[in-house]
């Protein structure tokens, strides 16, 4: 079965619209250190958030969005979400609660196993995390990925 072929139009607005609402954990490193304005959230349980986030998130379950956004989050500054991984869509869902709030979002695509697994910052309830790089995301000779 053959699908209707997309026009080069298509797929510009499909690339653009994609680094529109998305970022990479590169992207997100490199803009804290370059003192970036933005709100960094991790959107996982209590349970998740315990065990290991990265040190520079603010920790709002996506079920908690609706009730504190209003009072934690300023609508000035642009709002980056994350969940697990790949397999996970608790992202997906805290992002389009933002956009429904009226923030500009961007979900943080890999979440927190490509934040941990590119040696980002992380912490849990005892301090800080020592992880090393998984040489299969990020050369291990470099602060980023530099795509």
């Amino acid at each position: 079965m053959q699908n209707k072929k997309p026009s080069q139009a298509e797929r510009i607005a499909h690339f653009t619209a994609r680094l529109d609402f998305e970022t990479d954990p590169s992207d997100v490193h490199s803009d804290i250190e370059a003192g970036v304005a933005f709100t960094f959230i991790d959107v996982r349980s209590d349970s998740a958030w315990n065990q290991g986030h990265a040190v520079a998130a603010l920790h709002m379950h996506h079920s908690e969005i609706d009730s504190r956004a209003a009072r934690e989050v300023p609508q000035s500054l642009p709002v980056v979400v994350y969940c697990w991984g790949p397999g996970c869509n608790g992202a997906h869902r805290a992002a389009l609660k933002f956009a429904v709030l009226g923030y500009e979002v961007k979900e943080m695509i890999g979440g927190f196993e490509y934040w941990a697994r590119e040696g980002y910052p992380v912490e849990d309830l005892q301090g800080p995390v020592k992880r090393p790089k998984d040489p299969l995301t990020v050369p291990l000779d470099s602060i980023t990925c530099d795509c």
